[in-house]
């Protein structure tokens, strides 16, 4: 037939199952689209408020970006479980749980405040991160049953529906504050108390209507060749993981560093709540509204063009960011709006890579602890910049993190010369769908 033994001997769902794996995979879409809207709208919450609370709460702004160090920490954590729980009892369950776990979390906060306890406010946002986790992680859902070829474009499906809810948020934390001081509760507590609310409506929407578990399904059905795995060891990830790694790591780092320290360098240059707020709803659509487009260009040029297009554009960011006056609403927005761009890149660029790199027995576990080395890199980020800030400048944190960006193409590049997989695995899966569908069409 002039294809190839593997080609012949495994059949991509696709080909065989094309008609229902198709619809099934529009539904889960469809019910994943819902809940990242419900849950964009607390992992919002977290970005806009957190350091200010904690700042007011401790009277140090030195540790504004504790805060966001101890929510991706948490988010480490609940990746790690959420992998695991995947991996054993399919997609629904472990994110479901860790939604849960999220609202438990920011209704943490809002006690924590009112009780003005510190302790309590930072184990209540170490578990509210386990719902970022799910939301960061239901983009692995969505490719679970997508052809090799598509899985970038599924990914940013998915992402991009964050947008509503992580546009709502930052723009609602002037009611929500409102609310909860007619609740006589600390005005910053407001965003806190909706997430507690959307984190657990998100979860409940996956336990009820994600139905089949794309996971699940995706292990019953005729199985297309793993890009990145070795065909005589099916259970290892393939070399591409790293530059994987690579690109989400430090795509979550610059981005969380310089996120975390704009609302604080905005308040100390006279700026109040809502325009700091608009700025984050700006910021936050720009990570995922161009995820489709990033999809697209992934699935098109390879992940490795895409590495170096991320490096520059998180490059760009921290220049302008840099360079921007503290008074100067417009370049700072600019900023970051570029720094969300990038990280949207960065995210759909090394999922696609990971994905491709990782075989079906271990994909869910796998991810799971690729999405650690991300809360690693979110939690340092974090952390970093506000101790940074405090001793410099946020100028310097932004040409710092604008360094680290420069620096990661060329690393980039040189893992993905050592291996033809890693330069453009999404490359590699159209080329082995459509060596898999010839015979077929012949």
């Amino acid at each position: 037939m002039g294809h190839s033994p593997l080609a012949s001997t495994r059949t991509p769902p696709t080909a065989a199952l094309s008609p229902s794996i198709s619809a099934v995979q529009k539904r889960t879409l469809i019910v994943l689209l819902v809940s990242q809207i419900l849950s964009g709208v607390g992992l919002a919450a977290g970005v806009t408020v957190a350091g200010l609370l904690a700042g007011q709460m401790l009277h140090n702004t030195s540790l504004s970006g504790l805060p966001i160090a101890l929510l991706t920490a948490g988010s480490a954590g609940a990746a790690v479980a959420i992998g695991r729980v995947s991996q054993r009892l399919g997609r629904r369950p472990g994110l479901a749980a860790g939604y849960l776990t999220g609202a438990l979390g920011g209704a943490g906060v809002v006690v924590a405040a009112a009780l003005g306890s510190p302790a309590l406010l930072f184990v209540s946002l170490f578990l509210y991160g386990a719902g970022t986790t799910s939301n960061l992680q239901a983009r692995y859902a969505g490719a679970d049953l997508a052809a090799p070829h598509q899985r970038a474009r599924a990914t940013s499906t998915v992402i991009v529906a964050t947008t509503a809810g992580g546009i709502a948020g930052p723009l609602l934390a002037t009611p929500a504050g409102h609310l909860a001081t007619a609740l006589h509760l600390p005005e910053l507590t407001g965003l806190f108390l909706l997430s507690t609310v959307t984190f657990t409506l998100a979860a409940l929407t996956l336990l009820l209507w994600l139905r089949p578990d794309p996971l699940v399904l995706a292990r019953t059905l005729p199985a297309a060749p793993d890009e990145g795995a070795s065909v005589h060891s099916p259970a290892r990830p393939g070399p591409g993981l790293l530059v994987g790694v690579v690109v989400l790591a430090i795509s979550q780092l610059v981005m969380v560093a310089v996120m975390t320290m704009t609302p604080i360098h905005m308040h100390a240059h006279g700026f109040g709540t809502a325009a700091s707020g608009l700025v984050i709803a700006l910021h936050t659509g720009s990570m995922y509204l161009p995820s489709p487009l990033a999809g697209r260009l992934v699935d098109r040029f390879g992940a490795t063009a895409m590495s170096v297009v991320t490096a520059g554009t998180l490059l760009a960011a921290g220049v302008v960011a840099a360079l921007a006056p503290g008074h100067s609403f417009t370049l700072i927005t600019l900023a970051l709006v570029l720094l969300g761009v990038g990280w949207s890149f960065g995210l759909v660029t090394g999922t696609a890579i990971v994905t491709n790199s990782t075989p079906l027995a271990t994909r869910a576990k796998v991810q799971g602890l690729v999405d650690v080395a991300i809360a690693v890199a979110g939690a340092v980020g974090g952390l970093a910049s506000g101790i940074l800030v405090a001793i410099t400048s946020y100028p310097i944190l932004a040409v710092l993190c604008a360094v680290l960006a420069f620096v990661a193409a060329p690393v980039v590049l040189v893992a993905a010369r050592k291996g033809p997989a890693h330069a453009s695995p999404t490359q590699s899966g159209r080329k082995t769908s459509e060596t898999c569908h010839a015979p077929a069409a012949r």
